[in-house]
């Protein structure tokens, strides 16, 4: 096999200011591997702070995962309260207060006024999502890496990672079309993603390369995803690819507010892909749905009147139920049938379904685990391996949608690179 190797590369390097056309020397050779989100702006950044950067891709283009979180109109950030932003952001052992470090770093506020400089204008839609004014992910991609490469950015495309080794520099392995190469580096910014749609390039290749190089790896699980439910015939014969609105759903103490989708296999929807983290803890998991949290079991009672007998054909007209909701209660073993208003009163505010797992881990928008979090320090360096940096969704949180997840890339990429500049600057005295 042939081997390509980039060797004797001066560790300066010059750069061409665009506003004044001055050369000033660049005091670090700067390699990020992985060309989503995260990458990107850690590029943006690197460069910015006066990096030689090379941002490198497995796959024959930039930015594939941005493509795809752009098919829902690209939710960049939440516009919600400042104060309960970084609260959305869990994982085992994260650090207390790092995410309010990294969003202090790169906040919503930040991520629109990114946005405006590429000329996007940006607008709060429902629920304080925060969407680009076309609602397409590819127009701003494209003034993106424009603006990268004014910046003196270079690609390489369809560069497969495939190692690391230390030395007076870096010695970073790839493998590329027809053999490998290896190209030195000062140091080194990962930001391979997780392991959802990984026809995009985040299939978790990275794993076993870190793991051999002795560093700790929580095992990859599905996050905002569905999860599957042995339905009864009955009721996906009306209820499936029907919505359940305005409910409440608890996991274990967690809850929350929203809609749910029926489908074949179980639930989607963005209530139980908030109580996702919960109900992976669980050893049987267990959604519980009050299909009517605005009432009381004693309003539902009475609003029934004095109906005797048809309890849940009464209630689906009285109390408004769906078509959805009507099947579940009528056909789910272990609701009816029901005796008395208060019994069908009680189901309907604690109707319990039992789970048998989350879809898989390929069909997930996002994904839980990665590199554990005492493996890196405040900089996002990983501590066994000085001058090697983590971003994105590599490392080990897990956040729902609702722009959470882009803004978390966002700032731990923006985090990265600033460690990795300072780093630097700190070993050059």
């Amino acid at each position: 096999m042939a081997t390509q190797k980039d060797a004797g590369m001066p560790a300066l390097g010059e750069h061409r200011c665009a506003a004044s056309g001055a050369l000033f020397q660049l005091g670090i050779k700067l390699t990020i591997i992985g060309g989503g989100p995260a990458g990107l702006r850690a590029a943006e950044v690197a460069a910015a702070g006066g990096a030689d950067v090379t941002l490198f891709e497995a796959k024959p283009s930039m930015g594939r995962k941005f493509l795809v979180a752009g098919r829902g109109g690209l939710n960049l950030t939440h516009a919600g309260p400042r104060g309960q932003f970084a609260a959305r952001y869990a994982g085992p052992e994260s650090p207390a207060g790092l995410w309010a470090s990294l969003l202090a770093g790169f906040d919503a506020a930040a991520m629109r006024q990114w946005a405006a400089d590429l000329g996007v204008e940006t607008f709060v839609g429902t629920n304080d999502r925060v969407y680009p004014r076309e609602l397409k992910a590819a127009p701003l991609l494209r003034c993106w890496v424009q603006r990268l490469r004014a910046a003196g950015v270079k690609f390489a495309v369809r560069h497969r990672w495939r190692g690391l080794r230390p030395g007076a520099r870096w010695q970073v392995d790839f493998q590329v079309e027809g053999g490998t190469r290896t190209i030195e580096s000062d140091a080194v910014i990962l930001a391979l993603g997780g392991g959802s749609w990984p026809q995009t390039g985040s299939d978790g290749g990275w794993i076993s390369v870190l793991e051999d190089l002795g560093v700790a790896v929580a095992p990859l699980r599905p996050s905002n995803c569905g999860w599957e439910l042995a339905w009864p015939a009955a009721v996906l014969a009306v209820a499936e690819g029907r919505p359940l609105k305005n409910l409440t759903a608890r996991a274990g103490a967690t809850t929350a507010a929203g809609e749910l989708l029926v489908t074949r296999y179980g639930l989607e929807g963005g209530v139980i892909y908030q109580l996702g983290p919960a109900l992976r803890a669980m050893a049987a998991p267990e959604l519980v749905i009050d299909f009517k949290p605005a009432h009381t079991v004693a309003q539902l009672v009475k609003k029934l009147g004095n109906c005797p007998r048809n309890f849940l054909a009464e209630a689906r007209s009285r109390w408004r139920l769906g078509d959805a909701a009507f099947a579940i209660l009528g056909h789910l073993p272990g609701c009816g049938p029901f005796t008395s208003a208060g019994s069908l009163a009680a189901r309907v505010k604690g109707c319990g379904l039992k789970l048998t797992g989350p879809r898989p881990l390929a069909e997930a928008i996002s994904s839980a685990g990665g590199v554990c979090w005492p493996e890196l320090d405040a900089s996002l360096m990983l501590r066994r391996l000085p001058g090697i940096f983590v971003a994105g969704e590599m490392i080990d949180w897990d956040a729902p949608t609702g722009g959470y997840l882009m803004q978390g890339c966002f700032a731990t990429g923006t985090r990265a690179a600033r460690g990795a500049l300072e780093w630097r600057r700190k070993l050059r005295g």
